[in-house]
């Protein structure tokens, strides 16, 4: 396959955010706008796997995320998880890594 560029990329992503709302899942997987939706998906998601990768979260990022979706404080999290606010700091600066049951009591909350 081509390289694609920006310019394919732009047109592709325009076209996506005009057919996603004239497709749903009732439409039929032949329907001339459901299959040209699903290149135009292509085309935007190989582009974006070049030009702007999605790396792998940190453990950091992980708990912090997990705090903002809860509305929860890291000393609520160490108390629900039985450790010290200052062990969870420690997670979210990168000083330290979780235990693996720690990490499984993170997951958990």
């Amino acid at each position: 396959m081509e390289r694609i560029t920006k310019e394919q990329y732009e047109f592709a992503l325009a076209k996506v955010e005009e057919l996603l709302p004239l497709v749903d899942d009732s439409t039929p997987a032949n329907d001339k706008m459901a299959l040209e939706l699903s290149v135009m998906s292509d085309v935007v998601i190989a582009y974006e796997k070049v030009a702007a990768p999605i790396g792998k979260p940190t453990v950091a990022e992980l708990i912090e995320l997990s705090l903002e979706e809860k509305g929860m404080t890291q000393k609520e999290l160490a108390g629900n998880i039985g450790i010290s606010p200052s062990r969870i700091s420690d997670y979210i600066a990168g000083r330290s890594e979780p235990t693996l049951r720690i990490a499984r009591l993170l997951c958990l909350v």
